[in-house]
């Protein structure tokens, strides 16, 4: 199973079988990343550049990005 969550040109992809459950993706940013609510993904909650710098730290690659324009 693979998820996407978009806002503009960026889009987390979460493939949740991948999870290592490392708490890292939450802890640094929860306003986007918060496991308590549904879904658990906001991509509303920071900018484009936060989250992209949050992602870059899954450690397991279950997040990932993709921008408009990237193949």
């Amino acid at each position: 199973m693979t998820k996407h969550y978009t806002k503009g040109d960026v889009t987390v992809i979460w493939k949740p079988d991948l999870c290592q459950h490392s708490k890292i993706c939450w802890k640094g940013l929860i306003e986007v990343f918060n496991p308590k609510v549904s879904p658990w993904i906001n991509m509303d909650g920071a900018d484009a550049e936060k989250i992209i710098e949050q992602v870059k730290k899954c450690p397991s690659g279950a997040l990932s990005i993709k921008q408009k324009g990237q193949g």
